[in-house]
């Protein structure tokens, strides 16, 4: 019986979020404030009282999730005992933090570099997601081989639920095709640009210098990363599956599979939202889910 803890990605977020821990909590009070400072602007202001459009901005959004998890983890002192951990996307990095591969500060520097890369990276080339709904990947990966636009499968969320991502154009074509295949939903998202595709190759360069200028840590349980779904725990390793990240889809649901089949039993979601917790149900049905 072994205890995964688990990191939320972009999406997650909500007007209000970490409020609570920053007024109980000298600990996240202090973490919260060194942010500020970091960062060079009051993200707390953002967070626990901003409009939907500032905590949109992926520059403030990232970070904001990223402080919501590792703060809320570092509040839980020594109850934070994973036996194995893994985030989505971005929440990757707030697991590297919680397992301590990655200081606080490094964590941060590094979620917000990703940020402004990302966001840099979406202005230079428009593009989009969409969230397909009732297919099998095998069926999503072929018809997306057959369009002629960048479009490619960016999160593998669960059976039946696989992300897309790409140019305007190549995700207009790949819900019409998708959809004539029998998808029950293929549904445009509202986000900045096309994570996880080869559109970010730009971000995926700045951000793998930044990366390689920061030190990192053998964590105190395996990380179960995103570019392979496979337990890691080398920090040579570790640095550049979080380089290739940008440009390669997030296998979720193989990262559940792989931690179920590593002897898993219980995941902990920490962070905002309970999107994981649900998408572990659907992987996993007969494990138990639960909030940090």
């Amino acid at each position: 019986m072994k205890k995964a803890y688990v990191f939320p990605g972009q999406g997650a977020q909500f007007i209000g979020m970490g409020k609570d821990l920053y007024d109980t909590s000298d600990l996240a009070r202090e973490m919260f404030e060194k942010a500020n400072e970091i960062l060079g602007f009051r993200i707390t202001d953002l967070m626990f009282a901003g409009t939907d459009e500032d905590l949109r901005q992926t520059r403030v959004t990232q970070p904001a999730i990223f402080l919501h998890s590792v703060i809320l983890a570092a509040t839980k002192g020594t109850d934070f005992k994973p036996d194995m951990v893994a985030g989505h996307s971005l929440g990757e990095f707030s697991a590297l933090v919680a397992s301590r591969a990655l200081s606080f500060e490094d964590g941060l520097r590094l979620v917000y570099a990703r940020a402004v890369a990302m966001q840099k990276a979406c202005e230079a080339e428009p593009s989009t997601m969409a969230a397909i709904i009732g297919l099998s990947d095998e069926v999503v990966e072929e018809t997306l081989s057959t369009i002629d636009e960048i479009v490619v499968p960016a999160n593998y969320n669960s059976p039946g639920q696989l992300v897309i991502s790409g140019s305007f154009k190549g995700i207009e074509i790949a819900c019409e095709k998708l959809k004539a295949a029998g998808a029950k939903r293929a549904l445009p998202l509202k986000v900045g640009g096309a994570f996880h595709s080869p559109l970010m190759e730009p971000a995926r360069v700045e951000l793998a210098e930044a990366i390689n200028n920061t030190p990192f840590l053998t964590p105190i349980c395996p990380i179960y990363q995103n570019v392979n779904a496979q337990s890691v725990e080398m920090p040579e390793v570790i640095k550049e599956n979080l380089i290739a990240q940008l440009t390669s889809p997030v296998r979720w649901t193989q990262i559940i599979q792989n931690m179920v089949a590593d002897g898993a039993t219980t995941f902990v979601e920490v962070g905002p939202g309970s999107v994981l917790q649900g998408l572990v149900k659907k992987i996993a049905p007969t494990v138990e889910t639960m909030g940090a």
